[in-house]
């Protein structure tokens, strides 16, 4: 029988290379394939034909809350400095229902750190420290389960 609403949105969970972390917040879920206009010179419709051209993905941003002595965006964008094949992971984000379940999943193949944002500091504030990784990869899927 087929869910009558919606999933939400806020049940998730990320697979960063073998380890399950828990994250508040990732975007950059997207997909999108160029579109190549053409004409040949012959042609007696006076308008340019659409063809499918190569397929682009945005960067992944990820939130979590920062813990004590917790380092790993750090390290990972230490590991590839230098550009060493080693540093790369595939990351799969799953939506899951109630039970806790996989219902849809994202594949993001040989991913690797472009950016690490340490959390505002702020003296009169009241609330978690976040840090933001964001990270490009080759390839973004949608995995059927």
């Amino acid at each position: 029988m087929a869910q009558e609403y919606p999933l939400p949105r806020f049940h998730f969970q990320v697979d960063w290379g073998g380890a399950k972390i828990s994250f508040t917040e990732v975007t950059g879920l997207d997909m999108q394939v160029e579109v190549i206009e053409y004409r040949h010179s012959d042609s007696k419709d006076f308008n340019k034909i659409k063809m499918p051209g190569m397929r682009k993905f945005n960067n992944l941003t990820m939130k979590r809350g920062k813990f004590e002595g917790d380092f790993d965006y750090n390290n990972w964008l230490d590991e590839i400095a230098n550009e060493r094949v080693n540093g790369r992971r595939d990351v799969v984000i799953r939506l899951l229902n109630e039970k806790h379940v996989p219902v849809a999943a994202w594949s993001a193949t040989r991913c690797f750190p472009v950016k690490v944002t340490a959390p505002d500091l702020k003296s009169d504030a009241n609330e978690i420290a976040v840090e933001t990784i964001e990270i490009a990869h080759e390839g973004l899927k949608l995995m059927k389960i």
